[in-house]
């Protein structure tokens, strides 16, 4: 996992926001577009970054794409941010 990408992908409040919709289960892209006030083109873009870092994941049923929650790799992002927390120095 590249961790530059990823937190590029969630720096952004629509990506979050999107991630956090899926969290409850996979949705289509079209599912994702009517929950939002933004263009089909503005979802699709925001779906290729979170699907270039890894952190969803797409599959293709007939005429229907469908996304879906990376957890591996929200797992182990989990475990890099608990690590740091851990890390702290308590004098």
């Amino acid at each position: 996992m590249a961790f530059a990408q990823t937190f590029k992908a969630l720096s952004d409040p629509l990506r979050r926001e999107i991630l956090t919709l899926l969290k409850d289960g996979r949705k289509s892209a079209g599912e994702i577009v009517r929950l939002f006030d933004v263009s089909g083109a503005t979802i699709s873009y925001h779906l290729s970054i979170l699907k270039k870092a890894e952190l969803v994941k797409e599959t293709k049923v007939k005429n229907y794409v469908y996304y879906e929650l990376n957890a591996s790799v929200v797992e182990e992002i989990m475990l890099w941010l608990s690590d740091l927390k851990g890390g702290k120095n308590n004098d």
